[in-house]
Protein backbone atom coordinates (compact mmCIF):
# COMPACT_ATOMS: atom_id res chain seq x y z
CA UNK A 1 0.00 0.00 0.00
CA UNK A 2 0.96 3.40 -0.71
CA UNK A 3 1.80 5.88 1.86
CA UNK A 4 -0.55 8.27 3.49
CA UNK A 5 0.50 11.38 3.69
CA UNK A 6 -1.88 12.83 5.64
CA UNK A 7 -1.59 12.09 8.75
CA UNK A 8 0.17 15.23 10.72
CA UNK A 9 1.76 16.01 14.27
CA UNK A 10 -1.59 15.89 16.23
CA UNK A 11 -4.04 14.24 13.26
CA UNK A 12 -4.92 13.28 9.75
CA UNK A 13 -5.72 15.70 7.59
CA UNK A 14 -5.41 15.85 3.47
CA UNK A 15 -6.61 17.21 0.05
CA UNK A 16 -9.36 15.60 -1.25
CA UNK A 17 -8.90 13.25 -2.56
CA UNK A 18 -5.60 12.38 -3.33
CA UNK A 19 -4.91 12.71 0.30
CA UNK A 20 -7.81 11.24 1.82
CA UNK A 21 -10.53 9.82 0.45
CA UNK A 22 -13.24 7.08 1.54
CA UNK A 23 -10.25 3.97 1.04
CA UNK A 24 -7.78 6.02 3.02
CA UNK A 25 -10.45 6.70 5.59
CA UNK A 26 -12.10 2.90 5.92
CA UNK A 27 -8.15 2.12 6.39
CA UNK A 28 -7.36 4.42 8.73
CA UNK A 29 -10.65 3.07 10.83
CA UNK A 30 -9.25 -0.54 10.57
CA UNK A 31 -5.61 0.96 12.23
CA UNK A 32 -7.56 2.91 14.68
CA UNK A 33 -9.40 -0.26 15.92
CA UNK A 34 -6.34 -2.88 15.33
CA UNK A 35 -4.25 -0.08 17.63
CA UNK A 36 -6.73 0.68 20.52
CA UNK A 37 -8.38 -2.77 20.96
CA UNK A 38 -11.86 -0.73 21.65
CA UNK A 39 -15.58 -2.27 21.94
CA UNK A 40 -17.37 0.95 21.64
CA UNK A 41 -16.43 3.94 20.10
CA UNK A 42 -18.24 7.20 18.89
CA UNK A 43 -17.63 8.93 14.96
CA UNK A 44 -18.67 12.73 14.05
CA UNK A 45 -18.47 14.76 11.27
CA UNK A 46 -18.39 18.50 10.65
CA UNK A 47 -20.17 20.10 7.61
CA UNK A 48 -17.71 19.92 4.50
CA UNK A 49 -19.31 18.77 1.36
CA UNK A 50 -16.81 15.56 2.12
CA UNK A 51 -17.47 14.46 5.31
CA UNK A 52 -20.58 12.36 5.32
CA UNK A 53 -18.88 9.94 2.80
CA UNK A 54 -15.66 9.89 4.90
CA UNK A 55 -17.82 8.99 7.93
CA UNK A 56 -19.88 6.17 6.68
CA UNK A 57 -16.07 4.86 5.69
CA UNK A 58 -14.85 5.50 8.97
CA UNK A 59 -18.13 3.33 10.35
CA UNK A 60 -17.71 0.70 7.61
CA UNK A 61 -14.23 -0.25 8.81
CA UNK A 62 -14.72 0.02 12.33
CA UNK A 63 -17.78 -2.48 12.19
CA UNK A 64 -15.84 -4.47 10.06
CA UNK A 65 -12.86 -4.54 12.80
CA UNK A 66 -15.86 -5.55 15.30
CA UNK A 67 -16.33 -2.10 16.74
CA UNK A 68 -19.76 -1.05 18.20
CA UNK A 69 -20.10 2.40 16.77
CA UNK A 70 -22.56 5.17 18.09
CA UNK A 71 -22.86 7.75 14.96
CA UNK A 72 -23.55 10.97 16.65
CA UNK A 73 -23.32 12.77 13.20
CA UNK A 74 -23.11 16.15 12.35
CA UNK A 75 -21.09 17.84 15.15
CA UNK A 76 -18.63 20.13 16.50
CA UNK A 77 -14.82 18.82 17.56
CA UNK A 78 -15.94 19.24 20.70
CA UNK A 79 -19.59 16.63 20.34
CA UNK A 80 -17.16 13.64 20.08
CA UNK A 81 -15.07 14.79 23.30
CA UNK A 82 -18.12 15.12 25.05
CA UNK A 83 -20.00 12.07 23.83
CA UNK A 84 -16.90 10.18 24.39
CA UNK A 85 -16.52 10.91 28.03
CA UNK A 86 -20.60 11.14 29.26
CA UNK A 87 -21.23 8.13 27.56
CA UNK A 88 -18.32 6.00 28.93
CA UNK A 89 -17.03 5.38 25.30
CA UNK A 90 -14.05 3.65 24.71
CA UNK A 91 -12.56 6.36 22.21
CA UNK A 92 -13.95 9.04 19.50
CA UNK A 93 -12.96 10.01 15.73
CA UNK A 94 -14.33 13.16 14.16
CA UNK A 95 -14.32 14.08 10.61
CA UNK A 96 -12.94 17.26 10.31
CA UNK A 97 -10.31 19.81 8.42
CA UNK A 98 -11.02 22.63 11.21
CA UNK A 99 -10.33 25.54 9.06
CA UNK A 100 -8.60 24.31 6.04
CA UNK A 101 -9.96 25.16 2.48
CA UNK A 102 -13.33 23.05 1.42
CA UNK A 103 -11.10 21.08 -0.56
CA UNK A 104 -9.22 19.45 2.22
CA UNK A 105 -10.89 16.92 5.13
CA UNK A 106 -9.30 15.13 8.04
CA UNK A 107 -9.93 13.07 11.32
CA UNK A 108 -9.04 13.79 14.85
CA UNK A 109 -8.71 10.94 17.00
CA UNK A 110 -9.33 10.11 21.13
CA UNK A 111 -9.29 7.35 23.25
CA UNK A 112 -11.29 6.66 26.28
CA UNK A 113 -11.95 9.21 28.87
CA UNK A 114 -11.47 12.06 25.16
CA UNK A 115 -7.74 11.31 26.14
CA UNK A 116 -6.01 12.61 22.47
CA UNK A 117 -4.33 10.30 20.35
CA UNK A 118 -1.27 12.10 18.68
CA UNK A 119 2.16 11.77 16.92
CA UNK A 120 4.06 10.14 20.21
CA UNK A 121 0.58 8.57 21.66
CA UNK A 122 -0.27 6.27 18.84
CA UNK A 123 -1.05 8.13 15.51
CA UNK A 124 1.89 6.18 13.93
CA UNK A 125 0.80 2.66 15.10
CA UNK A 126 -2.66 3.69 13.57
CA UNK A 127 -0.78 4.97 10.54
CA UNK A 128 1.62 1.93 9.98
CA UNK A 129 -1.91 -0.65 10.86
CA UNK A 130 -3.41 1.69 7.59
CA UNK A 131 -0.47 1.48 5.24
CA UNK A 132 0.15 -2.31 6.20
CA UNK A 133 -3.55 -3.10 6.08
CA UNK A 134 -3.08 -6.75 7.47
CA UNK A 135 -5.99 -6.32 9.35
CA UNK A 136 -7.01 -8.93 11.24
CA UNK A 137 -10.52 -10.91 11.20
CA UNK A 138 -12.86 -10.15 13.73
CA UNK A 139 -14.58 -12.63 16.32
CA UNK A 140 -18.19 -10.31 15.40
CA UNK A 141 -18.82 -7.50 13.14
CA UNK A 142 -19.28 -4.30 15.26
CA UNK A 143 -22.71 -2.91 15.06
CA UNK A 144 -23.68 0.94 14.59
CA UNK A 145 -26.31 2.79 16.68
CA UNK A 146 -27.42 6.47 15.88
CA UNK A 147 -27.52 8.81 18.57
CA UNK A 148 -28.83 12.28 19.58
CA UNK A 149 -26.63 13.63 22.13
CA UNK A 150 -27.31 16.96 21.83
CA UNK A 151 -29.61 17.45 24.67
CA UNK A 152 -27.23 16.13 26.94
CA UNK A 153 -24.11 18.34 25.45
CA UNK A 154 -26.67 21.51 25.35
CA UNK A 155 -27.85 20.94 29.45
CA UNK A 156 -23.74 20.42 30.14
CA UNK A 157 -22.76 23.50 28.35
CA UNK A 158 -25.66 25.86 30.19
CA UNK A 159 -23.76 23.88 33.73
CA UNK A 160 -21.23 26.82 33.21
CA UNK A 161 -23.78 29.76 33.58
CA UNK A 162 -26.29 30.80 36.08
CA UNK A 163 -29.14 31.99 33.59
CA UNK A 164 -30.75 33.77 36.34
CA UNK A 165 -27.86 36.09 36.26
CA UNK A 166 -27.79 36.82 32.44
CA UNK A 167 -28.75 39.94 30.88
CA UNK A 168 -30.05 40.71 27.79
CA UNK A 169 -26.63 41.11 25.61
CA UNK A 170 -26.92 41.85 22.05
CA UNK A 171 -24.24 38.68 20.36
CA UNK A 172 -23.01 39.31 17.40
CA UNK A 173 -22.05 35.74 16.10
CA UNK A 174 -19.89 34.49 13.08
CA UNK A 175 -19.36 30.95 12.72
CA UNK A 176 -17.83 31.61 9.04
CA UNK A 177 -20.48 29.23 7.83
CA UNK A 178 -19.14 26.18 9.91
CA UNK A 179 -21.01 24.37 12.17
CA UNK A 180 -21.29 27.08 15.28
CA UNK A 181 -24.20 28.10 14.06
CA UNK A 182 -26.36 24.68 14.40
CA UNK A 183 -25.02 24.97 18.50
CA UNK A 184 -25.96 28.60 18.49
CA UNK A 185 -29.76 28.12 17.10
CA UNK A 186 -29.95 25.51 20.23
CA UNK A 187 -28.41 26.97 22.79
CA UNK A 188 -31.04 30.64 21.96
CA UNK A 189 -34.15 29.71 23.38
CA UNK A 190 -32.43 29.10 26.74
CA UNK A 191 -30.22 32.19 26.94
CA UNK A 192 -31.28 35.93 27.32
CA UNK A 193 -29.43 36.86 24.72
CA UNK A 194 -30.21 39.03 20.87
CA UNK A 195 -27.99 37.23 18.62
CA UNK A 196 -26.49 38.86 15.50
CA UNK A 197 -25.92 36.18 13.23
CA UNK A 198 -22.74 36.19 10.23
CA UNK A 199 -22.55 33.86 7.60
CA UNK A 200 -24.52 31.58 9.63
CA UNK A 201 -25.67 28.96 7.78
CA UNK A 202 -23.51 25.76 7.43
CA UNK A 203 -22.22 25.50 3.80
CA UNK A 204 -19.17 23.32 3.26
CA UNK A 205 -18.47 25.53 0.42
CA UNK A 206 -17.22 28.31 2.85
CA UNK A 207 -18.79 31.03 0.55
CA UNK A 208 -17.26 33.59 2.35
CA UNK A 209 -13.41 32.29 2.57
CA UNK A 210 -12.31 30.06 5.00
CA UNK A 211 -13.41 29.72 8.81
CA UNK A 212 -10.40 31.24 10.06
CA UNK A 213 -10.91 34.03 12.42
CA UNK A 214 -7.10 34.12 13.18
CA UNK A 215 -6.86 35.17 9.55
CA UNK A 216 -7.74 39.49 9.63
CA UNK A 217 -9.11 39.98 6.93
CA UNK A 218 -11.77 37.63 8.35
CA UNK A 219 -12.64 40.25 10.87
CA UNK A 220 -14.39 42.76 8.75
CA UNK A 221 -17.81 40.92 8.95
CA UNK A 222 -17.73 40.95 12.85
CA UNK A 223 -16.62 44.25 13.35
CA UNK A 224 -18.94 45.60 10.67
CA UNK A 225 -22.07 43.81 12.31
CA UNK A 226 -20.77 45.06 15.96
CA UNK A 227 -20.59 48.80 14.77
CA UNK A 228 -23.54 48.92 12.87
CA UNK A 229 -25.78 46.98 15.70
CA UNK A 230 -24.77 48.62 18.28
CA UNK A 231 -23.71 44.95 20.14
CA UNK A 232 -22.16 44.39 23.59
CA UNK A 233 -19.65 41.61 21.88
CA UNK A 234 -18.37 39.81 18.87
CA UNK A 235 -17.93 35.84 18.64
CA UNK A 236 -16.03 34.10 15.61
CA UNK A 237 -15.26 30.06 15.56
CA UNK A 238 -13.39 27.82 13.17
CA UNK A 239 -15.01 25.24 11.28
CA UNK A 240 -15.18 23.03 13.94
CA UNK A 241 -15.73 25.51 16.87
CA UNK A 242 -13.10 23.93 18.91
CA UNK A 243 -11.35 27.79 19.42
CA UNK A 244 -13.31 30.86 20.52
CA UNK A 245 -12.27 34.43 19.53
CA UNK A 246 -13.49 37.78 21.30
CA UNK A 247 -14.85 41.26 19.78
CA UNK A 248 -15.01 44.18 21.48
CA UNK A 249 -18.06 45.96 21.30
CA UNK A 250 -15.98 48.42 19.57
CA UNK A 251 -15.67 46.62 16.94
CA UNK A 252 -11.66 45.61 18.33
CA UNK A 253 -10.24 41.94 17.77
CA UNK A 254 -9.14 40.46 21.61
CA UNK A 255 -5.61 38.67 21.26
CA UNK A 256 -6.58 35.51 22.59
CA UNK A 257 -3.61 35.77 25.33
CA UNK A 258 -6.16 38.27 27.11
CA UNK A 259 -8.84 35.99 26.90
CA UNK A 260 -6.67 32.88 28.99
CA UNK A 261 -6.43 35.57 31.71
CA UNK A 262 -9.53 37.17 31.77
CA UNK A 263 -10.83 33.25 31.97
CA UNK A 264 -8.14 31.79 34.26
CA UNK A 265 -9.41 34.84 36.93
CA UNK A 266 -13.13 33.55 36.60
CA UNK A 267 -12.42 29.70 36.92
CA UNK A 268 -9.90 30.73 40.07
CA UNK A 269 -12.88 32.79 42.04
CA UNK A 270 -14.84 30.11 41.39
CA UNK A 271 -12.30 27.29 42.58
CA UNK A 272 -9.95 29.34 44.87
CA UNK A 273 -6.45 28.00 44.58
CA UNK A 274 -6.61 26.25 41.95
CA UNK A 275 -4.07 25.33 39.11
CA UNK A 276 -3.98 27.11 35.70
CA UNK A 277 -2.25 25.88 32.59
CA UNK A 278 -0.90 28.29 30.19
CA UNK A 279 1.32 28.02 27.06
CA UNK A 280 4.72 29.99 27.14
CA UNK A 281 4.62 32.25 24.35
CA UNK A 282 3.09 35.03 26.20
CA UNK A 283 2.98 34.39 29.70
CA UNK A 284 3.30 37.51 32.17
CA UNK A 285 -0.09 38.74 32.37
CA UNK A 286 -1.26 35.07 33.26
CA UNK A 287 0.83 34.51 35.74
CA UNK A 288 0.92 37.93 37.39
CA UNK A 289 -3.51 37.33 37.46
CA UNK A 290 -3.12 33.92 38.70
CA UNK A 291 -1.06 34.74 41.71
CA UNK A 292 -2.82 38.01 42.39
CA UNK A 293 -6.06 35.63 42.78
CA UNK A 294 -3.97 33.03 44.91
CA UNK A 295 -3.77 30.42 41.96
CA UNK A 296 -1.19 28.54 40.58
CA UNK A 297 0.07 28.58 37.19
CA UNK A 298 1.87 26.23 35.98
CA UNK A 299 3.51 26.36 31.57
CA UNK A 300 2.91 23.64 29.34
CA UNK A 301 4.19 23.15 26.29
CA UNK A 302 1.68 24.35 23.21
CA UNK A 303 -0.30 21.61 21.88
CA UNK A 304 -3.50 20.15 23.00
CA UNK A 305 -1.91 16.88 23.53
CA UNK A 306 0.73 18.62 25.88
CA UNK A 307 -1.97 20.66 27.44
CA UNK A 308 -4.72 18.13 27.87
CA UNK A 309 -1.95 15.76 29.24
CA UNK A 310 -0.59 18.87 31.83
CA UNK A 311 -3.93 19.54 33.25
CA UNK A 312 -4.73 15.96 33.81
CA UNK A 313 -1.62 15.84 35.50
CA UNK A 314 -1.79 18.54 37.85
CA UNK A 315 -5.50 18.56 37.99
CA UNK A 316 -6.00 22.03 36.55
CA UNK A 317 -9.30 23.74 36.96
CA UNK A 318 -8.90 25.70 33.10
CA UNK A 319 -5.79 25.89 30.56
CA UNK A 320 -5.53 28.03 27.96
CA UNK A 321 -3.27 28.59 24.49
CA UNK A 322 -3.34 32.06 22.85
CA UNK A 323 -4.12 30.63 19.88
CA UNK A 324 -7.61 30.55 21.29
CA UNK A 325 -8.08 27.49 22.63
CA UNK A 326 -9.35 26.75 25.82
CA UNK A 327 -9.51 23.76 28.05
CA UNK A 328 -11.54 22.77 31.40
CA UNK A 329 -11.41 20.56 33.91
CA UNK A 330 -15.52 19.51 34.50
CA UNK A 331 -15.07 19.01 30.12
CA UNK A 332 -12.82 16.35 30.55
CA UNK A 333 -9.65 18.46 30.54
CA UNK A 334 -10.54 19.26 26.31
CA UNK A 335 -10.75 22.35 24.38
CA UNK A 336 -13.88 23.63 23.95
CA UNK A 337 -15.31 26.55 21.61
CA UNK A 338 -18.85 27.13 23.36
CA UNK A 339 -17.63 27.11 26.49
CA UNK A 340 -15.32 30.21 26.75
CA UNK A 341 -18.57 32.86 25.60
CA UNK A 342 -21.11 31.76 27.38
CA UNK A 343 -18.19 32.26 30.79
CA UNK A 344 -17.50 35.85 29.25
CA UNK A 345 -21.29 36.73 28.71
CA UNK A 346 -21.97 35.68 32.33
CA UNK A 347 -18.81 38.38 33.58
CA UNK A 348 -20.81 41.10 31.49
CA UNK A 349 -23.83 40.17 32.76
CA UNK A 350 -22.40 40.45 36.25
CA UNK A 351 -20.38 42.82 36.49
CA UNK A 352 -21.89 45.31 33.96
CA UNK A 353 -18.26 46.15 32.19
CA UNK A 354 -17.59 46.11 28.92
CA UNK A 355 -15.24 43.54 27.38
CA UNK A 356 -12.67 46.00 26.59
CA UNK A 357 -12.83 47.36 30.37
CA UNK A 358 -12.33 43.74 31.54
CA UNK A 359 -8.47 43.89 29.52
CA UNK A 360 -7.68 47.14 28.83
CA UNK A 361 -5.97 47.76 31.70
CA UNK A 362 -4.24 44.54 31.44
CA UNK A 363 -3.14 45.07 27.95
CA UNK A 364 -1.84 48.36 28.91
CA UNK A 365 -0.08 46.21 31.72
CA UNK A 366 1.91 43.59 29.63
CA UNK A 367 1.37 44.59 26.07
CA UNK A 368 2.28 42.09 23.50
CA UNK A 369 3.09 41.64 19.45
CA UNK A 370 0.54 38.79 19.23
CA UNK A 371 1.75 36.11 17.32
CA UNK A 372 4.20 36.76 13.98
CA UNK A 373 4.82 33.99 11.63
CA UNK A 374 7.65 34.06 9.06
CA UNK A 375 8.91 31.16 6.64
CA UNK A 376 12.45 30.95 6.94
CA UNK A 377 14.72 28.66 5.40
CA UNK A 378 16.30 26.60 8.16
CA UNK A 379 14.21 27.23 11.67
CA UNK A 380 16.12 25.54 13.55
CA UNK A 381 19.39 27.49 12.22
CA UNK A 382 17.17 30.50 12.90
CA UNK A 383 16.23 30.19 16.17
CA UNK A 384 19.71 29.45 17.23
CA UNK A 385 21.35 32.66 15.62
CA UNK A 386 18.24 34.31 18.03
CA UNK A 387 19.61 32.61 20.58
CA UNK A 388 23.37 33.65 20.54
CA UNK A 389 22.75 37.37 19.65
CA UNK A 390 20.23 37.45 22.92
CA UNK A 391 21.09 35.04 25.19
CA UNK A 392 24.07 36.64 26.74
CA UNK A 393 21.91 39.63 28.46
CA UNK A 394 19.01 37.10 29.16
CA UNK A 395 18.08 36.99 32.70
CA UNK A 396 15.91 33.81 32.46
CA UNK A 397 15.70 31.29 29.57
CA UNK A 398 13.56 28.47 29.20
CA UNK A 399 12.87 25.79 26.50
CA UNK A 400 9.81 24.51 27.68
CA UNK A 401 8.43 25.59 23.38
CA UNK A 402 11.48 26.66 21.52
CA UNK A 403 13.06 29.76 22.60
CA UNK A 404 12.07 31.79 25.66
CA UNK A 405 13.99 34.86 26.86
CA UNK A 406 13.25 37.05 29.92
CA UNK A 407 15.16 40.74 29.72
CA UNK A 408 13.18 42.35 32.96
CA UNK A 409 11.56 44.57 31.28
CA UNK A 410 10.49 42.79 28.36
CA UNK A 411 10.65 38.88 27.09
CA UNK A 412 10.40 36.89 23.36
CA UNK A 413 9.34 33.13 22.92
CA UNK A 414 10.71 32.14 18.83
CA UNK A 415 9.16 28.70 18.22
CA UNK A 416 8.57 26.32 15.19
CA UNK A 417 5.08 25.62 14.24
CA UNK A 418 4.30 22.02 15.28
CA UNK A 419 1.77 21.69 12.21
CA UNK A 420 3.15 24.00 9.60
CA UNK A 421 6.63 25.24 8.23
CA UNK A 422 7.01 28.34 10.48
CA UNK A 423 8.46 30.38 13.15
CA UNK A 424 6.50 31.68 15.28
CA UNK A 425 7.36 34.69 17.24
CA UNK A 426 5.58 36.72 20.25
CA UNK A 427 7.26 39.52 22.05
CA UNK A 428 5.87 41.03 25.25
CA UNK A 429 6.92 43.91 27.68
CA UNK A 430 5.55 44.72 31.17
CA UNK A 431 3.53 48.52 30.51
CA UNK A 432 6.16 49.58 27.54
CA UNK A 433 4.40 49.46 24.19
CA UNK A 434 7.21 51.12 22.84
CA UNK A 435 9.68 49.04 24.28
CA UNK A 436 7.33 45.78 23.14
CA UNK A 437 6.97 47.01 19.24
CA UNK A 438 11.03 48.46 18.62
CA UNK A 439 12.10 44.53 19.84
CA UNK A 440 9.76 42.77 18.07
CA UNK A 441 10.97 45.12 15.10
CA UNK A 442 14.30 44.24 15.65
CA UNK A 443 13.83 40.70 15.63
CA UNK A 444 11.89 40.84 12.60
CA UNK A 445 14.95 42.49 11.01
CA UNK A 446 17.16 40.44 12.46
CA UNK A 447 15.09 37.12 11.02
CA UNK A 448 15.03 39.22 7.72
CA UNK A 449 18.77 39.24 7.38
CA UNK A 450 18.07 35.30 7.61
CA UNK A 451 15.78 34.85 4.51
CA UNK A 452 12.93 35.34 6.78
CA UNK A 453 9.66 36.05 4.13
CA UNK A 454 6.32 37.11 5.90
CA UNK A 455 3.10 35.07 5.62
CA UNK A 456 -0.35 35.72 6.45
CA UNK A 457 -0.73 32.78 9.23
Amino acid sequence: MAPITSFKAYDLRGRIPTELNPDIAYRVARGYAQFLCPKRICVGRDIRLSSAQLAQSVIQGLVDAGVDVVDIGLCGTEGVYFATFALGLDGGIMVTASHNPPDYNGMKFVREGSRPISGDTGLQDIRRFAEAAAFPAPARRGTVTELDTGPRYLEHLLSYVDRARLKPLKIVCNAGNGGAGLVVDKLEPHLPFEFVKVFHQPDGTFPNGVPNPMLEQNHAPVIEAIRRTKADMGIAWDGDYDRCFFFDAEGKFIEGYYIVGLLASVFLKRTPGATIIHDPRLTWNTIDLVRELGGRAVQCKSGHAFIKAEMRRVDAVYGGEMSAHHYFRDFAYCDSGMIPWLVLAQVLSETGQSLASLVDERVRMFPSSGEINRRVPDGPVAIAAVEAKYVGAAIVRDDTDGLSLEFGAWRLNLRSSNTEPLLRLNVESRGDIALMKAKTAEILDFLNTLGAIATDH
